[in-house]
């Protein structure tokens, strides 16, 4: 009796922890849907807020830039914060704060109003990255957090292309305000579900850190200190190098003579390969290990780059889903081997200067790479850009020793 009750007993708990993990992942994806789609939203409504309010193009800017910028700056405060208090309830504040700044934008009546919800929104998702991708990884180990992140990775591109869609749609049955609304509406009800559902972990000490480096075949949290910053300079150096890319590739289509119905499909053909690229490249990676798959996506990259230069718009056309593979499928492996790098109870803080450096680097690389472009020509700035992305190959194998025997 008593063998069978311990069987029993364990099943029962077996069938605790898939629940737990099912709810992990699917309030992870959720908000990072929401949430990503809450921020690309934003380009279907800037030329409506510029014709509403008759601003310019640097307020345009501005509005962008105030969404993004306050939601880069908070993620690491906002992984500080659920340390203290819980990633249930930091999440969904976060989002609550975001379906607020929607309906302040909705109510909004002059242009400073519509800066202060942006800000309000931007603050609201800044902890979505840091506190979700912390929380998939909290709820799986091993390779399953790997192939966890990298579905949570790909359901945020399904926000980037399904939220903007759908906004644009409403747009042609009711005016921008009621709409805007509706979404900050979305975003708090979705908040409330996200407090209700979302599984509460208690603080992770160092013995169950190394009862999970144990059964994983981690290296120990404490075997290099420069492990994580390496992995962060690898992220840099893919967040850089993708976004001057996508910046550059119409400039580069436009010169082969790419009309701007074309350039659009273009663009449409490389994210979906990222979406494909982020989801694919997270299994890859649990087989064959982070350091291999960096090299594969990033060596592809770059080859694929220079390959797109001297080719025919037509024959371009064709690379530019692979393109969009290696291009994104990096991003996966690189957040799916952030827990192998820092102790568990530091990993919403991890993933916060991560997501943090990430989008710094997208943010100010087109500059950058734009310098190379007005000296050099759109030609040259690409090539240079291919070179760059082959410095993360030897910071790569930097890390062979610190990730799991197993995926190195």
């Amino acid at each position: 009796m008593s063998v069978v009750g311990g069987q029993a007993a364990d099943t029962t708990t077996e069938s605790a922890v898939r629940r737990h993990e099912r709810r992990a992942v699917g309030v992870a994806c959720g908000a990072h849907a929401l949430h990503d789609g809450f921020t690309d939203v934003i380009f279907v409504l800037l030329p409506v807020w510029q014709r509403e309010f008759g601003i310019g193009y640097a307020e345009v800017g501005m509005l962008r830039g105030i969404y993004a910028g306050t939601m880069a700056t908070f993620q690491i405060p906002a992984a500080m914060l659920a340390e203290r208090l819980g990633a249930a309830p930091v999440l969904a504040l976060g989002t609550a704060l975001a379906g607020v700044g929607y309906c302040l934008a909705g109510a909004s009546t002059g242009f400073a109003l519509l800066v202060l919800a942006l800000f309000v929104g931007g603050l609201g998702a800044s902890v979505q990255h840091p506190l979700g991708a912390a929380l998939v990884a909290r709820a799986f180990a091993g390779p399953r957090s790997l192939n966890a992140l990298g579905t949570y990775n790909f359901a945020g591109d399904i926000g980037k292309m399904s939220v903007p869609a759908a906004a644009a749609l409403l747009l042609t049955v009711m005016t921008w305000q009621p709409a805007v609304v509706l979404l900050g509406v979305i975003g708090l009800v979705c908040a409330a579900v996200i407090f209700l559902v979302t599984p509460r972990y208690g603080p992770e000490t160092a013995s169950e850190a190394k009862v999970e480096s144990d059964d994983t075949g981690a290296a120990p949290v404490a075997v290099s200190r420069i492990a994580f910053p390496v992995l962060l300079s690898i992220g840099v150096i893919d967040s850089a190098t993708r976004m001057a890319f996508l910046t550059f590739l119409p400039f580069l289509l436009t010169a082969k003579g790419a009309s701007l119905p074309t350039i659009g499909l273009a663009l449409t053909l490389v994210f979906a390969g990222g979406a494909a690229g982020k989801l694919v490249c997270a299994f890859i990676g649990a087989r064959i290990g982070a350091v291999a798959t960096v090299w594969l996506t990033e060596g592809l990259t770059a080859a694929l780059i220079l390959a797109l230069l001297p080719l025919s718009l037509e024959t371009g056309m064709l690379l530019l889903p692979l393109i969009g593979v290696a291009l994104n499928g990096t991003s996966s492996v690189l957040y799916g081997s952030v827990p192998d790098l820092v102790a568990p109870e530091r990993r919403a803080r991890a993933f916060g200067i991560f997501y943090t450096g990430a989008i710094g680097a997208g943010a100010l690389a087109p500059a950058l790479f734009g310098i190379v472009g007005d000296l050099l020509g759109v030609n040259a700035a690409l090539a240079v850009i291919a070179c760059a992305v082959l410095l993360t190959l030897p910071l790569a194998l930097i890390l062979k020793p610190a990730l799991p025997a197993r995926a190195s």
